[in-house]
């Protein structure tokens, strides 16, 4: 179902750009309200009629090399294929390109689209998506406690720390944990996730540019919330760029496309995890965050931004194909890795990374970027190297291997020291539209808490000599 043909996709876009011109204009909870009961449904078939179907053999290798490809969890708005990479709903990144609206006067996907496909399944029209915007907008201010409690954080704090405590203090407000305190039904607690969801989405800008005004630019009076705005312009015009058009469509692709990655990455599977437990979602986020925090996971572009620069330093001015292959060769022989390049599931070059380096390719001033242009060099020459290495079971770039220097291009340069490096922090305002649909899902579909057995080395040698 999931590898659909190239005729299948066609017919399945053309049928959501007929859906975008002539569906009528609904809220996403009346759209959810239509879909959680088929949803519910086919989990209840699907456990009652296949709960004893084989999905794949646990071995010794997934227990010890981190649950790595083990099929092991549910996780409703996209899959990820290791070939054709990552599907929202069944759509490519190039068939939402063509079907998801934008904001008016751009051409990039936005936030509130992707939401309301991760949502629901479903394209929405352009007025749900621009009434989905409005009403994110209306309930962007932070409450006066969390600007306080931003406000008097060290500005050497790290970051994704400060994201983190903003977004736990948030629960303060939690519709959720407010009705389950009454004694909601099961049945309802989907309605106050989405709530809360919500509420956290339309927040993040704000909290997110707080922290970015008080660590580089303190004092400097923040714009208010412009109603008018989608979520990512609104997040741009208060870090202090608004003006700046270019930057804004990138950071609307940027946002959308890494909005959700299926649920086995860190940030998302800890979200999942503590959201299990019935934690409300700020809670539930506030733990994926720190998940994204690390190196191996939402820190990793400041990192290939770092080598891509330390190469350009060593390289001097005359960069051809044959001096990357060399310093590529002498990054690997000194046992480090090539970031960027590689990835826990995908075995062909990232279609994220296909998509940044597009936006690129419309535009002049970054195709005429010293940095952007060794991205590009770098990934002629890469995939060859790495192959010849035969250590990494993917030689393509991944994500990464763009999407900080182009935020480096546009003026948010503030990446090289590690407890102010802020690059995650706009990871960590995009994965929440992946990570808060599922919490909804998770709720709606009523999921147990996760509880996975573990073993012993002594139990694993056991049960291998039974």
């Amino acid at each position: 179902m999931f590898r659909s043909s190239s005729s299948a996709t066609a017919r399945y876009v053309s049928r959501a750009c007929a859906q975008r011109r002539f569906a009528s204009t609904k809220t996403v909870r009346e759209v959810l309200e239509e879909v959680v009961p088929k949803k519910q449904l086919q989990l209840k078939q699907l456990k009652t009629e296949h709960g004893q179907a084989v999905l794949g053999d646990v071995k010794v290798e997934h227990v010890v090399g981190g649950m790595r490809g083990l099929k092991a969890m549910l996780w409703e708005a996209s899959v990820l294929d290791p070939i054709e990479g990552i599907r929202f709903h069944g759509l490519s990144i190039a068939d939402c390109q063509k079907v998801l609206p934008a904001a008016p006067g751009g051409k990039e996907i936005i936030a509130e689209s992707m939401l309301w496909l991760l949502l629901t399944g479903k394209i929405p029209t352009e007025a749900e998506t621009r009434q989905l915007s409005r009403e994110l907008a209306e309930k962007g201010e932070l409450p006066e406690y969390i600007e306080k409690l931003i406000d008097s954080l060290p500005s050497t704090l790290h970051p994704m720390t400060q994201l983190g405590m903003g977004v736990a203090a948030l629960n303060h407000e939690s519709k959720f944990q407010q009705a389950y305190e009454r004694g909601i039904k099961k049945s309802e607690y989907w309605t106050y996730a989405l709530e809360d969801s919500l509420d956290l989405l339309a927040k993040l800008p704000a909290l997110a540019a707080r922290i970015y005004r008080n660590i580089y630019n303190p004092g400097k009076p923040l714009p208010k919330i412009n109603k008018d705005l989608d979520l990512v312009g609104n997040y741009v015009n208060m870090l202090g760029y608004g003006d700046n058009h270019d930057l804004t469509e990138y950071l609307r692709l940027y946002i959308a496309i890494h909005g959700d990655h299926e649920g086995g990455n860190a940030s998302a599977h800890t979200s999942h995890l503590v959201g299990s437990t019935l934690a409300d979602p700020y809670l539930a986020y506030a733990a994926g965050l720190y998940a994204l925090a690390g190196p191996l996971h939402g820190l990793a572009n400041q990192e290939v931004l770092r080598w891509q620069m330390n190469m350009q330093k060593e390289l001097g001015g005359n960069i051809t194909h044959e001096s990357i292959k060399e310093f590529l060769w002498k990054t690997l022989k000194s046992g480090q890795v090539v970031p960027g390049y590689g990835h826990g599931v995908l075995r062909n070059p990232d279609p994220r990374f296909m998509a940044l380096q597009q936006f690129c390719d419309t535009r002049p001033a970054l195709l005429q970027d010293p940095i952007v242009q060794l991205v590009k060099k770098t990934y002629e020459v890469a995939p060859a190297v790495l192959k010849e290495h035969g250590k990494t079971k993917n030689p393509y770039p991944n994500v990464d291997a763009a999407s900080g220097c182009v935020l480096y291009h546009y003026g948010l340069t503030q990446f090289k020291a590690s407890h102010t490096a802020y690059y995650t922090v706009i990871f960590g305002v995009s994965r929440a539209l992946g990570c808060l649909t599922q919490y909804v899902w998770s709720r709606a579909l009523g999921l147990p808490i996760e509880r996975p057995k573990s073993l012993s080395m002594d139990a694993i040698e056991k049960l291998i000599k039974q």
